[in-house]
């Protein structure tokens, strides 16, 4: 194949993996919106466009195994074909995990928690995958080690967001009073208030998982561009 259309491929390549990261980035922050304003239809649309994204990340996996089996690519061109492919299966990941806030959206009828951020919690995460996607096109290792270390912050307040939620659920079962807060006529309320702690904990987990995402997509880019495996765990 001639040196031209080698690199039309790979130029391709990079297009279609920052495609892929823009839909992404927008069923995620829907999901944000369908969980802020409780919006059925919004969540539906999240969740049954999850099939347009998995067809992306296949095509795009189908155009990296192609090129590493027909060309043979080594140095740089190596790194940044297999890291796109590690990246694109990050983005299908967090693409999962804004499918469960659509999901879990349909289940919050009405607010719980409202002392926890999940909205800017949210905001930021989907900001740090925005980052990692910036430092790939731009091929910017030094923007790679900020968006790592701010997931020690996003980390931070996904624990602190866990332990009110669970101190409540605690001081509710007690009672804040130190007696018991559960009784025979209680069971309905409190089955209803496990289903908002249940709801309320997973979002908080995946949000900091779409963090743990954005970090593995700068870790990929700074291999790519420095060949440098330091932000590889």
């Amino acid at each position: 194949m001639p040196r031209e259309s080698y690199q039309a491929q790979l130029d391709a390549l990079r297009e279609d993996v920052l495609y892929m990261s823009e839909v992404v980035l927008e069923r995620l922050r829907m999901g944000l919106d369908a969980l802020e304003r409780k919006d059925e239809d919004l969540a539906w649309e999240v969740i049954d466009g999850d099939d347009e994204i998995n067809g992306l990340y296949l095509d795009l996996e189908r155009d990296c195994i192609d090129l590493l089996a027909l060309q043979q690519p080594v140095a740089g061109d190596l790194r940044f074909i297999t890291a796109s492919f590690k990246i694109i299966t990050d983005l299908e990941r967090v693409a999962d995990l804004a499918t469960n806030l659509g999901d879990y959206s349909l289940d919050a009828h009405h607010d719980v928690y409202p002392e926890v951020d999940i909205q800017g919690i949210g905001a930021d995460v989907a900001g740090m995958v925005e980052d990692a996607m910036d430092a790939y096109a731009a091929e910017d290792a030094e923007a790679c080690f900020a968006i790592a270390e701010y997931d020690d912050e996003i980390d931070r307040r996904c624990t602190g967001a866990s332990e009110v939620v669970v101190r409540d659920l605690i001081e509710t079962e007690i009672g804040a009073d130190g007696k018991a807060g559960i009784g025979p006529d209680t069971e309905p309320e409190i089955e209803a208030l496990m289903d908002d702690v249940s709801r309320m904990l997973l979002t908080i987990r995946d949000l900091e998982r779409v963090g743990d995402h954005a970090v593995n997509i700068a870790a990929r880019t700074l291999y790519m561009v420095e060949n440098d495996d330091e932000l590889i765990y």
